[in-house]
């Protein structure tokens, strides 16, 4: 086995041991990538590869620049018409089909409007993941005000390829009657980051 260091002729790479008695060992994964440390004063307090790990993968934030109208008891896939960030180019029609394997953190953010006051409603914001329910949050209230939202996140493991992720959300409210999804970039989006690679 070699190390074979590439690069200009001029300057240094210095690998030094830490100042601590024992053993250290360093473990790259048999991939080729590109390692970036982070760490201001020379140390370096973490590694990454540019192949997947967490800190270079694919991260998207995604919002509504229109409100979305949900029917009563009925299971509506939810909109993301403007985009904040999409790192790698792989959020497109409201889905995210990550390209790099790993685990991702999702997070959904909901705002519904156009509650009636005194009537009572059932709430749900689901994460699918490849069209089936993956992760859900559900509450159920009696309005007292126009205005009523949720937040959650959760982990989930896409194979890089073939693994998609969507929103979804669904109501059910007594009397029958519509709501709406409001707009805006703080009050309803969707969003993921690669945390760790496969």
């Amino acid at each position: 086995m070699s190390i074979v260091l590439v690069g200009s002729t001029s300057g240094s790479v210095t690998l030094q041991e830490p100042a601590v008695a024992g053993t250290t060992v360093l473990t790259l994964p048999a991939v080729s990538g590109t390692v970036i440390t982070t760490g201001s004063s020379g140390g370096v307090s973490q590694a990454m590869l540019a192949t997947g790990v967490a800190g270079t993968g694919p991260a998207f934030r995604a919002t509504k620049s229109s409100q979305q109208t949900i029917s009563n008891n009925t299971l509506t896939k939810v909109t993301f018409d403007t985009e904040t960030f999409d790192t790698n180019n792989n959020f497109a029609s409201s889905t995210f089909t990550p390209t790099v394997a790993g685990y991702y953190q999702v997070n959904y953010i909901y705002s519904a409007l156009s509650l009636t006051t005194g009537r009572t409603y059932a709430f749900s914001g689901i994460i699918y993941r490849n069209a089936s329910a993956y992760a859900q949050y559900e509450h159920n209230i009696t309005s007292a005000a126009d205005q009523w939202g949720g937040m959650f996140s959760t982990l989930v493991y896409c194979d890089g390829s073939t693994d998609y992720i969507e929103a979804y959300f669904y109501q059910n409210n007594s009397p029958a009657g519509t709501i709406n999804l409001a707009s805006g970039a703080s009050v309803t989006q969707f969003s993921a980051v690669l945390v760790r690679g496969a």
